[in-house]
């Protein structure tokens, strides 16, 4: 396993969003939900429309089926405006739905309603 990730820096101010979920705690299920979300088996039309609701970045850290889900964005992006594009978009709807099987959540849950937005309690500050 990789230990640290390198990030990116972008030119203006971004805003992180650090979200988690919880999968069916399944191997099966996560082995299947792990490939969905390789560079095989993801479906371009969701990357695409990531891209285009004005996310910079993202990404998907599991352990067991607690998944965190870390989401770089201009700082000011609106949240709420991007996720109700992005719930919009071409081939979104399948996706969850798809998605959904593997997913502690409703099945007609849209992404921002299965993703809980975490709180930072501790930053260490210069």
């Amino acid at each position: 396993m990789e230990k640290g990730y390198l990030q990116k820096h972008y030119e203006g101010p971004v805003k992180r969003y650090v979200q988690t979920l919880e999968l069916k705690d399944d191997p099966e299920l996560i082995r299947q939900y792990r490939h969905l979300h390789s560079p095989e088996g993801a479906w371009p039309e969701i990357l695409e429309g990531i891209r285009a609701c004005g996310i910079l970045e993202m990404e998907i850290y599991i352990l067991g089926p607690r998944l965190v889900m870390i989401v770089d964005a201009p700082a000011d992006l609106d949240w709420e405006a991007a996720m109700t594009k992005m719930a919009s978009l071409p081939r979104q709807a399948e996706w969850e739905a798809v998605v959904a099987q593997f997913q502690r959540c409703a099945a007609d849950a849209r992404s921002d309603e299965k993703w809980q937005m975490m709180e930072r309690m501790f930053y260490l500050y210069e």
